[in-house]
């Protein structure tokens, strides 16, 4: 395929992503003060009780210009599968333009991920009160793109550098996790200029990169131990495979197989597109874990 051919199907793909009108949560819930810092609940629409409840945390490049309504279609098509989900909004960039003109910044040090895991460490109280048909025994937590990075980093808080503040003693609950195309490896990442630059501006600038990184890198926190898949289309021209691929290799030198599931002729937002085929393979890869 060509570059333009490539370009336009892209486009084609992002449009029909976005095209979804945002869906209302049943119910929603603040895990904080900041107003950012909420959660919102779906409920199965099977109605069923003890449904595997799925943690969504949408990406957007770590960027305030993307918040989880975009996602919500996501969330509601996951309900309509009989699952419980709990789609998770954080702190991102401030919105102000790079000094340069390079646009906005790219996630809030250390806020992002004060919030990531003060939502999953809130979760189960609140799922209980709030979404009583969810089972939170069988938590699976997925993401996309940027989120896709925060789910991976989600499952691995029992791994991080002693002393930091996001570091728990034990795995968490989780029956698993699935990446949706995540900016799982900040090297290559970084190399590609994924995202025009957005790794090292969640980092607050490359000369944070190696210390902070040690801290929210997926591809340093192995091995988790927890069931981990990933979802990456062939023709993504976000994230491009080739990051996932370093991902995968990196848990893989740390003794710990990650599923792969490769889609050809796909991009990047088909895979949180209720309308693609894609969308019903990633719910086929949640419910392998969640069962």
């Amino acid at each position: 395929m060509s570059d333009s051919a490539a370009r336009d199907r892209d486009a084609a793909e992002t449009g029909s992503a976005f095209a979804h009108p945002a869906v209302a949560p049943d119910r929603s819930a603040a895990y904080g003060s900041h107003p950012d810092q909420v959660i919102d609940f779906f409920a199965p629409r099977d109605g069923r009780d003890g449904a595997p409840l799925v943690v969504v945390l949408h990406g957007g490049a770590w960027r305030a210009s993307y918040d989880r309504q975009h996602v919500s279609p996501f969330a509601d098509f996951l309900a309509r599968r009989g699952f419980a989900v709990a789609s998770v909004e954080y702190r991102r960039g401030s919105g102000i333009p790079q000094q340069g003109g390079e646009g906005p910044a790219a996630g809030r040090w250390p806020e992002t991920f004060d919030d990531v895991a003060a939502a999953m460490d809130a979760l189960p109280e609140l799922a209980a009160r709030e979404l009583p048909q969810a089972d939170v025994r069988k938590t699976v937590v997925t993401g996309h793109s940027a989120g896709g990075q925060l789910a991976l980093w989600a499952a691995a808080r029992h791994v991080l550098p002693v002393g930091s503040p996001w570091r728990l003693p034990t795995p968490p609950p989780l029956r698993g996790v699935v990446a949706l195309a995540p900016i799982g490896d900040f090297a290559s990442a970084a190399a590609l200029d994924v995202c025009s630059g957005a790794v090292h501006q969640l980092l607050g600038g490359e000369e944070h990169a190696e210390a902070r990184g040690a801290h929210v890198d997926p591809a340093v926190l192995l091995p988790t131990g927890i069931a981990t898949a990933v979802v990456q289309g062939v023709d993504d021209l976000t994230v491009p495979q080739e990051v996932t691929e370093a991902f995968v290799d990196a848990a893989a030198k740390a003794g710990e197989m990650v599923g792969l599931t490769l889609l050809d002729g796909v991009g990047h937002f088909p895979l949180i597109d209720p309308s693609a085929d894609a969308c019903a393979v990633v719910a086929e890869e949640i419910a392998q874990l969640a069962w």
